[in-house]
């Protein structure tokens, strides 16, 4: 039997200092001052190599995609902190009572929260959209923190491929060793051999780490995808051993379908005759073709896409989702079983189904899918911060606040679950958006072989190769 640890909750919002207030004001303060100069972005640490552009490289706008980066950590905070309302209320299961019976539907939207599995929420009191008003502070969660930890190890680094010794040197400064320390599963056990000096990949091996199919790599990684516009070659690349830090086999091919959309969304933006639906289930049916065509990874992506076609009701395929999966334990799914605690509550395969089901029918619109997300079930934050980044990236910083007719906070604290950062954790969605385009600044020098033109403020993509050998037949 696995036993797993117990995802806890604090019970009250982070109190912020004046400290972090002060310095807040100086990162807006900052960048205002940036934006009047309209400076062009140029990372201090890279030397910038002229580059010949080839007759069939893709051009991509360096300031569009800072915005579209923005986009994506605010997108991934209102996401989070909405779906962390509804976090393990309802779990599944076999079971007639309490957590294993009934689910939310679109009723429960702005209606009263029940308390989750492991303690009453701390967030509200009805299940509703969760914002930052302009002057608050986002704060970091395990679907954000671990991400940010990358970007800042590529770039302090200077590289865009880490290292297992990078990857354990970043989570040993950055991640306390003692509770509550933000880790649950995988991670957690990962955390664990990490610090016995096993390095990643060895981490996710089952012999050693028996959660390796749980969801945490899916967490975690999305963000590799967007270090590699057009490129999900690459980004399966970079992606590799983050993953493989704690996944294995449906976990690790499931976070490659994540990171693999993330890399189409830039390839997409070059059609905009597509509508937002059409563009989202084209990068989903693409990064399908990655899942191994007998994983019950691809069996649940296939069976919510036909009941999707069929023309149910979401909440109607959810339930048979629950009963295909965790009820019957259809092809070979056996975590509601292995997991007696949660009925499996956290493995990334019924949260992948779960998750494909909040994206099939929010249809690319933002509020819609971050609303069925959070009434699905299961890991709520997890999907809908998933879903949440990948749209507030499709339509950027702008598109999000037309979307919810409002401004939003633009200030992140990443020392609410991780430490060791300068400025005593608090960073700035500009800023990180800027420091993830230095980094695709050198993957698009380094493992593309493309080029950056300063000038015009723009990257030049070359295409992958089974691209070109297509387009030459």
């Amino acid at each position: 039997m696995i036993l797993f640890m117990v995802k806890k909750r604090n019970t009250s919002q982070l109190a912020y200092s004046c400290c972090c207030f002060i310095i807040a004001l100086a990162i807006n303060c900052l960048y205002a001052c940036q934006e009047k100069e309209s400076h062009v972005p140029r990372d201090p640490n890279l030397i910038y190599q002229q580059y010949d552009p080839g007759a069939s490289d893709r051009i991509l706008s360096r300031e569009k995609y800072a915005d579209q980066l923005y986009g994506f950590w605010l997108g991934q905070c209102i996401a989070n902190w909405t779906g962390l309302i509804t976090e393990m209320d309802k779990i599944g299961g076999g079971g007639k009572e309490g957590k294993a019976s009934g689910f939310y539907t679109r009723e429960n939207w702005g209606g009263p929260d029940q308390p989750n599995l492991w303690n009453s929420n701390p967030l509200r009191d009805t299940i509703d959209f969760y914002f930052e008003a302009p002057g608050g502070i986002w704060g970091a969660d395990d679907d954000t923190d671990i991400e940010y930890i990358y970007q800042h190890l590529l770039y302090s680094n200077e590289t865009s491929i880490l290292t297992p010794q990078q990857i354990r040197e970043g989570w040993m400064k950055h991640i306390k060793p003692e509770e509550e320390n933000y880790l649950w599963v995988s991670n957690q056990q990962a955390f664990d051999l990490m610090r016995d000096g096993i390095l990643p990949p060895e981490t996710s091996h089952p012999d050693y780490n028996p959660y390796y199919e749980m969801i945490d790599a899916q967490l975690t990684t999305e963000i590799f995808g967007l270090f590699a516009p057009m490129r999900p070659d690459i980004a399966m690349q970079m992606a590799h051993l983050p993953i493989t830090t704690t996944a294995r086999e449906n976990a690790e091919w499931i976070s490659q379908f994540y990171v693999t959309m993330h890399a189409l969304v830039p390839l997409i933006g070059q059609n905009s005759s597509m509508s937002r639906k059409d563009q989202v289930f084209w990068i989903a049916d693409e990064a399908r073709k990655i899942l191994p065509d007998e994983s019950y990874a691809a069996k649940m992506y296939d069976f919510v896409k036909n009941e999707y076609e069929k023309g149910g009701k979401w909440e109607d395929v959810r339930n048979a989702l629950h009963e295909k999966y965790q009820v019957r334990q259809e092809d070979r799914y056996f975590w509601a079983t292995k997991d007696t605690i949660c009925n499996g509550c956290f493995a990334a395969g019924i949260n992948f189904g779960a998750s494909i089901i909040s994206l099939l029918y929010g249809e690319g619109d933002l509020k819609e899918t971050i609303k069925i997300g959070a009434l699905i079930g299961w890991d709520s934050d997890n999907p809908t911060a998933t879903w949440g980044g990948l749209l507030g990236f499709m339509i950027g910083r702008e598109g999000i606040e037309k979307t919810f007719n409002r401004k939003f906070a633009n200030i992140f604290h990443i020392h609410r679950t991780r430490i060791n950062f300068p400025g005593n954790g608090i960073d700035s969605f500009e800023v990180m958006a800027e420091k993830g385009l230095f980094v695709v600044d050198r993957v698009v020098q380094e493992q593309m072989k493309g080029g950056i033109d300063l000038e015009h403020n723009q990257w030049f993509i070359p295409i992958q190769k089974d691209e070109q050998k297509n387009s030459n037949e």
